[in-house]
C-alpha cells in the first residue's frame, strides 16, 4: 500500500493555518456581497440622517482697568481676579437669563424651514426674506406657515390646522399663550412684500433681501422663547490654557449660519453685560458723589457768604501770624480726622457685611468708593473670597453638601473669612488709636486757639470750616470727574479674539468616513461570524485531509462529481476526469488483493454509512473500469431494501436475487448481460419483506461462490452498514472493502463504528473512496466535479425502515441551524 494511503497522525495536533485561510477565502462573494450592502446603507444613512455641525469662537476673559486711576481710588474697583472672572462667565453663558436675551435679539424662535428630500431643513440664512414680528401682537403658535413666492413682490401665506379649527396664539412681548377660534381650519391669501400683514392669528411684515425665484416654497413656523431657549442653553465653554484666563464656546446645530450668528451675538451680549455691570459701580458712585457734591457746595457757598459778613462785620481781615500758625497745623489734623473716620465706617460696613451674607460677589460686597484701602492684605483676601465662593456657587449646581471638593471650598471660605475679620479688627484697633490721638492733638491746638482774641477766634474758626469745606468739595469734583471718565472709558473685560465664521464649521454628525469605515468592518465581521458558526456548526467531511487526520482506515482515491445523466460514467464518458479517477483507484485497489493470486476471482464489496452517498454509483463504474480492462466482471446489486442498479441499465426490477434466494429461479436465470462489453449484472429483484435473513442463508453463501467460480470480479453493492447491519454479514465474502463517503454530506461521527472495527483487526482490507468532491473554492482541494444530494440521517434511512416521513421545510432550516451531535 502507498504511503499517501497510510495515517497520517502528526497532523493532528497542529492548526491549520492555510487550510482556515482558504475557507475563509472561498466565501469571497459573500464578503463582497456584504460589504457592499453595508456600504449601501452607510451611504443611506449618511444621507438620510441630519447632518449637525459644530462651530467655536474664542474669547479673552481678563480684567481691564483705566490705567489713569489708582488702585485704591479706582471708581471702577473690582475685586477678584481672572480666576473670578472666568467662572463667572462660564455660569453667566449657560444661564437661562443671558440665553434668553441672545434667543430674543436674533428672533432665533422663528423657524425658516424648506422641504427636503427626507425631512423639512433649517434653511436659516438661506431664505430670500425675513419675518419681522409685531411682538406687542399674537402670532400663531407652532404651526407651519407655507410662503409661497408668485412674483417679486408678492407672496401667499397658507396653513392647514388639519380638520381642527382650535389653534394657539403667542404673545411674545409677555410670553403667553391664548386660545384661538378659527373660523376654518384652512386659512390661504396673498400678501404684497415689505408691507405690514395685520390678520387676528398673525401679526409681521415679510421683508425682502434677496431675488425671489417664483414657485419657490418655504415654511415659517413660531416656537416659544423658552422652547428655543431650552435648545441653546447647551454651549460647550472650555478653557484653552491654564495659564490664560481664555476660553471656547463651542456649539452644534443643523444649520452652520445660526450656530455662527448664535456665537457671535452670545459673546457680544456677554461683553455688553460685562460693561454695564462693570460700570454700574461707578454709574452708582457718581451719582452718591454728585449728591454729595450738591451739598458741599452749598455748604461752601454758605459758609463763604458768612467769612464775609464776619470779616466785614468785625473789621478783620487777616490773622496774626500765631493765628496763621494754629489755623495751618488745626487744618491738616481735621482733614486726617475725616479719612481715618471715613475708613473706619468703611471697615464696619465690610465687617457687617461679612458677618451677615453667605455668598459673596463682586456685585454686592461693599467697595471702597472715596477712600484708599489701607491694607493690601484686604483686597487680596477679599479676592479670594469672592473667587472662593463664586466656585462653590457653580459646584453646588451639580453636587451635594457632602461632596468632598465642595466642603473643602466651604472650610477655605471659612478660613479667609476669620483670616479677613482679623486684619479688619487689626485696622479698626490702629484706627481708633490714631483718631485719639488726633482729637488730642486738635484739642491742644483748640486751646491754644482759646488764648487768642475773641475776634481772631471766629475767623479761624470761620476759615477752618471754609477750608474743610472747599478741601471736601474739590475731593469730590475730582472723584466726580474719575467716576464720569470711568464711565466713558470703561471696557468689558470680555473681548472676542476668533470670531465664528460658518465657513471653518465642521461636520460632527453623521461622519462619513467613520460610517464608511464602520460598514466596511461590519460588512467583514458579520460574514466571518457566519464562517465561524458555519465551520463550527458543520460536521460533515470535506476533504481527503480530514479523513486521513482522524480516521485508520486509509484513503484509497477520490471521485469526483459525476456531471453526466447517468451512473454510467466510466462507459459514457471515458475520457473524463471522472471516469479517470476509477482508473485510478482501479490500480491502487491491486494493493488490496495482495493475498489473492493474480488469477483467482477478485471480490470487491463496497458500503457506506447511509444512503445517499454514492455507493451504488461507485459500484457500477469500478465494475465498468474492470469490464473494460478485459475482464469478466459481474455486478451484484444485494442492497435488497432499496435497489437502484436496475434502473442505470434500464432493466426491470422484476426478477432477481431475493428470486434465486428464494429458489424462485437458477443462477443463470437471474444474470442479465449489459451493454458494457465483459460486465453482467445481477439485479436485487423484489423488495423481500426479511432481506437480512435472505442474505444469510446458505443459498446466498452458494451464489457467491458459484458467480467466483464464473468472474474474474465480483462487484457487490451492500447497504449502508450505518443502518442495517446486512452488509457486515456479507463482509467475509470480500477480498476487499470500499466505504464510500461522500463531500459535504458523511457526517464525521458516522465512520467511528467501521474505523474501530479496523483498529480492533475485526475488518481488513477496507479503503476510504471521497466521492462527489469538488472545490469550488471552498475548501482549496478537489476536482470541481459533482454528483446530485441523496438523503440524509433521519432522511438518511429513508427506504431502509418502515413508516418514514419526508422531512418539511421547516424541518430542514431547524437541521440546518440546529448542531449536529
Amino acid at each position: 500500500m502507498n504511503n499517501n494511503m497510510k495515517l497520517h497522525n502528526s497532523g493532528q495536533g497542529n492548526v491549520d493555518v492555510k487550510g482556515y485561510l482558504f475557507k475563509v477565502l472561498a466565501y469571497w462573494k459573500l464578503f463582497l456581497i456584504s460589504i457592499v450592502i453595508a456600504l449601501i446603507v452607510a451611504k443611506f444613512l449618511n444621507g438620510y440622517k441630519q447632518k449637525r455641525y459644530s462651530l467655536s469662537t474664542t474669547i479673552s476673559v481678563k480684567e481691564e482697568n483705566n490705567p489713569l486711576f489708582s488702585t485704591g481710588t479706582n471708581i471702577a474697583f473690582n475685586w477678584g481676579g481672572a480666576s473670578d472672572q472666568v467662572e463667572t462667565v462660564r455660569v453667566i453663558l449657560k444661564s437661562r437669563s443671558h440665553n434668553e436675551k441672545v434667543v430674543d435679539s436674533l428672533n432665533f424662535f422663528i423657524e425658516y424651514l424648506k422641504e427636503g428630500r427626507y425631512r423639512l431643513n433649517d434653511v436659516y440664512g438661506e431664505t430670500p426674506f425675513i419675518i419681522e414680528l409685531n411682538k406687542e401682537k399674537p402670532q400663531l403658535f407652532n404651526k407651519l406657515i407655507e410662503v409661497e413666492i408668485l412674483a417679486k413682490d408678492r407672496v401667499k401665506l397658507s396653513f392647514d390646522l388639519e380638520n381642527s379649527t382650535s389653534t394657539k396664539l403667542i404673545n411674545y412681548s409677555n410670553n403667553t399663550l391664548n386660545n384661538y377660534e378659527m373660523e376654518s381650519p384652512n386659512f390661504s391669501k396673498e400678501y404684497i412684500v415689505d408691507e405690514n400683514i395685520v390678520t387676528p392669528f398673525f401679526n409681521f411684515k415679510i421683508i425682502k433681501t434677496k431675488n425671489f425665484i417664483v414657485g419657490e416654497k418655504y415654511f415659517i413656523n413660531l416656537k416659544s422663547i423658552d422652547a428655543t431657549v431650552g435648545g441653546y442653553r447647551n454651549v460647550r465653554v472650555n478653557s484653552i490654557t491654564k495659564a490664560a484666563s481664555m476660553l471656547s464656546l463651542s456649539l452644534e446645530g443643523t444649520n452652520k449660519k445660526r450656530i455662527e450668528d448664535y456665537l457671535n451675538a452670545t459673546v457680544k451680549i456677554l461683553e455688553k453685560d460685562k460693561r454695564e455691570q462693570k460700570i454700574l459701580y461707578a454709574r452708582n458712585t457718581k451719582n452718591y458723589i454728585d449728591k454729595f457734591l450738591l451739598r458741599e457746595e452749598d455748604s461752601l457757598k454758605k459758609i463763604e457768604k458768612e467769612l464775609g459778613n464776619y470779616k466785614q462785620n468785625n473789621n478783620i481781615y487777616d490773622l496774626s501770624i500765631e493765628g496763621a500758625q494754629i489755623y495751618e497745623k488745626t487744618i491738616s489734623l481735621d482733614e486726617e480726622r475725616r479719612l481715618v473716620t471715613e475708613s473706619v465706617g468703611y471697615l464696619n460696613n465690610l465687617r457687617n457685611y461679612i458677618l451677615t451674607h453667605n455668598k459673596y460677589n463682586q456685585e454686592s460686597i461693599p467697595v471702597p468708593a472715596l477712600i484708599e484701602v489701607q491694607d493690601t492684605k484686604i483686597s487680596i483676601e477679599i479676592g479670594k473670597l469672592v473667587q472662593r465662593s463664586t466656585e462653590r456657587e457653580v459646584l453646588r449646581n451639580s453636587v451635594r453638601e457632602n461632596y468632598p471638593p465642595l466642603q473643602k471650598l466651604n472650610s477655605e471660605i471659612d478660613i479667609l473669612k476669620n483670616n479677613l475679620l482679623e486684619n479688619i479688627a487689626t485696622l479698626l484697633s490702629i484706627n481708633k488709636g490714631k483718631l485719639n490721638s488726633l482729637n488730642r492733638r486738635i484739642a491742644k491746638y483748640n486751646k491754644e486757639l482759646s488764648k487768642l482774641p475773641k475776634r481772631e477766634q471766629g475767623l479761624v474758626k470761620f476759615e477752618r470750616n471754609y477750608q474743610l469745606s472747599e478741601i471736601n468739595y474739590n475731593y469730590l469734583k475730582q472723584k466726580s470727574y474719575e467716576a464720569g471718565t470711568a464711565i466713558a472709558a470703561n471696557v468689558s473685560d470680555v473681548k472676542i479674539i476668533d470670531p465664528a465664521r460658518s465657513t471653518e464649521a465642521s461636520l460632527t454628525y453623521p461622519k462619513p468616513g467613520f460610517n464608511n469605515l464602520v460598514a466596511l468592518m461590519l460588512g467583514t465581521i458579520i460574514p466571518l461570524f457566519y464562517i465561524i458558526i458555519r465551520e463550527v456548526l458543520d460536521n460533515k467531511i470535506h476533504t481527503a485531509e480530514e479523513i486521513q487526520h482522524n480516521y485508520a482506515i486509509p484513503v484509497l482515491g477520490v471521485v469526483g462529481r459525476n456531471r453526466s445523466k447517468s451512473n454510467l460514467a466510466v462507459f459514457e464518458s471515458p475520457k473524463s476526469s471522472v471516469a479517470e479517477s476509477f482508473r485510478a483507484i482501479r490500480s491502487n485497489i491491486q494493493f488490496l488483493f495482495k493475498n489473492t493470486k493474480a488469477d483467482e476471482c477478485k471480490t470487491l464489496l463496497l458500503t457506506s454509512s447511509v444512503s445517499g452517498e454514492g455507493k451504488t454509483m461507485i459500484s457500477i463504474n469500478m465494475a465498468t473500469v474492470f469490464a473494460l480492462s478485459g475482464k469478466k466482471t459481474v455486478l451484484i446489486g444485494l442492497d435488497l431494501r432499496k435497489p437502484k442498479i436496475y434502473g442505470d441499465f434500464d432493466l426491470a426490477n422484476d426478477v432477481g436475487v431475493v428470486n434465486h434466494l428464494i429458489n424462485q429461479k437458477t443462477l443463470d436465470e437471474i444474470i442479465k448481460p449489459t451493454k458494457v462489453p465483459n460486465l453482467d449484472v445481477i439485479i436485487s429483484g423484489p423488495i423481500p419483506p426479511n432481506p437480512s435473513e435472505l442474505l444469510l442463508n446458505k443459498t446466498a453463501s452458494d451464489m457467491i461462490l458459484e458467480l467466483q467460480k464464473k468472474y474474474d470480479y465480483v462487484i457487490i453493492d451492500t447497504p449502508p452498514v450505518g443502518l442495517v447491519s446486512d452488509a457486515l454479514e456479507l463482509f467475509k465474502y470480500a477480498d476487499a472493502i470500499i466505504y464510500v463517503i461522500r463531500q459535504n454530506y458523511t457526517e464525521k461521527g458516522m465512520m467511528k463504528m467501521i474505523d474501530d472495527k479496523y483498529k480492533n483487526k475485526e475488518v481488513t482490507n477496507i479503503s476510504y473512496v471521497l466521492n462527489d468532491f469538488s472545490i469550488k473554492n471552498k475548501y482549496g482541494y478537489g476536482y470541481g466535479y459533482g454528483y446530485g444530494y441523496g438523503y440524509g440521517y433521519g432522511k438518511y434511512g429513508y427506504g431502509y425502515h418502515e413508516n418514514e416521513e419526508t422531512e418539511g421545510i421547516f424541518s430542514k432550516i431547524i437541521s440546518f441551524i440546529k448542531p449536529k451531535s
